[in-house]
């Protein structure tokens, strides 16, 4: 695990998903990446310091649904919400999930890695609990 600590992206959108991948590696974090959801919430092995950056607008299952599943799974990982407009019910509803923050799209500077490193050492990162 790199010092800054893991980050877990959740994004459908492949060149988004790509691109942040790319710019956290930069900024010397550990990053994995999941299309959707469903993926994330199949993965069995999560690390236990990490922060989720997740898309808020991907079908099926949007940002803070996935957020309020890994809740009810007991996984408590600190969460950053991305979208491309964080209308005041986007953000109400972040924090009634446990979003540590709600950042807009396009993100064009240090605020996303700034944030990360925040939750990572202010105590933000929770351990794991999954059951069974």
């Amino acid at each position: 695990m790199s010092p800054e600590g893991c980050v877990i992206i959740v994004d459908d959108d492949d060149a988004v998903r790509q691109s942040l991948m790319f710019s956290l590696a930069l900024e010397g974090f550990q990053v994995r990446a999941f299309r959707n959801g469903e993926e994330l919430l199949a993965e069995r092995e999560l690390p236990a310091r990490a922060c989720l950056v997740i898309d808020y607008c991907m079908p099926s299952l949007d940002g803070l649904s996935l957020v309020d599943r890994l809740r009810q799974s007991a996984i408590a990982l600190p969460a950053i919400l991305i979208t491309a407009k964080a209308t005041a019910e986007i953000r109400r509803r972040a924090a009634l999930c446990g979003c540590r923050a709600v950042l807009e799209k396009p993100l064009e500077d240090n605020s996303l890695a700034d944030c990360i490193r925040d939750v990572l050492t202010c105590g933000g990162a929770e351990e794991l609990h999954r059951p069974g």
